[in-house]
């Protein structure tokens, strides 16, 4: 252990760019629900379409 007090520098700079760079991930996930939410809802309908397509309606 020292006993010298060194002084430290903050780089202000790097907290900076670390929050710009989290910005964009958010929007790519929200952007990658948006379309996984539409994929499952095409899916979907489609599945209700077979389900109509197959039913008897002679009942």
């Amino acid at each position: 252990m020292s006993t010298d007090k060194d002084e430290l520098s903050i780089d202000d700079d790097f907290t900076a760019s670390a929050d710009d760079e989290a910005e964009p991930q958010v929007e790519t996930a929200k952007t990658n629900l948006s379309k996984r939410r539409t994929i499952d809802n095409m899916l979907e309908e489609r599945r209700l379409q077979r389900q109509l397509s197959d039913y008897d309606y002679d009942l």
